[in-house]
């Protein structure tokens, strides 16, 4: 079994769902006493916050970079980057290392692909929603990536920031969020990213009318399956 080296702490609530996934993904497979080999570099997101909100994405890059560097020099095999946002900087956390990162993007737009799914609506943060890094690498295997109107995008935004990240799942925010996800769907959307890895603490299949692509769950099983692909 490789090892997986993981870069979480953004936040940390989001992060401890990969660890529970990944360890359950390999007890399934695996059977028995089984648990992932892992190594994890948990940032301080306070921090990371700061750098996103002054556009510090280089200095961003370069802090986990570091961290991708100190978890090489752990032994871990592949890296994992336990945050959708900060994919943003993932150019800057491979030229790092020698071994590879398992891109989020890749593995939902694959994920939906497999789903033969062609369009599909994107809910994350302001950054993930707004800039071009994350859906020009959907687009780039050949999905159309729609994003909530202003006012939406706002919301979902400050429930990520105001609450999620900080353990906090209100029904109110479900209900919007299902708002949102409906006008997805009525534009043409016909299944949608959750494509910031706190939504998942609120978001269910349920509450959405198209198929939802949870990413978190899609990363950790794509870590699960490339580290006992020998």
């Amino acid at each position: 079994m490789l090892r997986i080296g993981l870069i979480g702490g953004m936040s940390w609530e989001s992060s401890a769902l990969y660890y529970e996934l990944i360890n359950e993904a390999v007890k399934e497979r695996l059977g028995g006493l089984h648990s992932a080999r892992a190594v994890l570099a948990s940032v301080d997101f306070a921090e990371i916050e700061r750098m996103q909100s002054a556009g510090a994405w280089d200095e961003a890059g370069e802090a986990l970079a570091d961290e991708a560097r100190r978890l090489e020099a752990a032994g871990a095999d592949l890296i994992v980057l336990c945050t959708n946002t900060m994919h943003k900087v993932a150019g800057a956390i491979e030229a790092a290392v020698g071994i590879p990162l398992l891109h989020l993007g890749d593995v939902t737009a694959e994920a939906v692909r497999a789903a033969g799914l062609g369009t599909v609506g994107l809910l994350g943060t302001r950054f993930t929603m707004e800039q071009d890094f994350y859906r020009d690498r959907m687009a780039g295997h050949g999905l159309t990536v729609l994003v909530p109107e202003e006012e939406d995008r706002a919301d979902v935004h400050r429930i990520i920031y105001e609450e999620l990240v900080l353990g906090e799942v209100r029904e109110e925010s479900r209900a919007r969020y299902a708002e949102v996800i409906a006008g997805l769907a009525a534009r043409g959307a016909e299944g949608v990213v959750l494509g910031c890895t706190e939504i998942e603490l609120l978001v269910r299949p349920e509450d959405s009318p198209v198929p939802v692509f949870p990413t978190t769950r899609l990363h950790a099983t794509a870590a699960v399956t490339r580290a006992l692909a020998d």
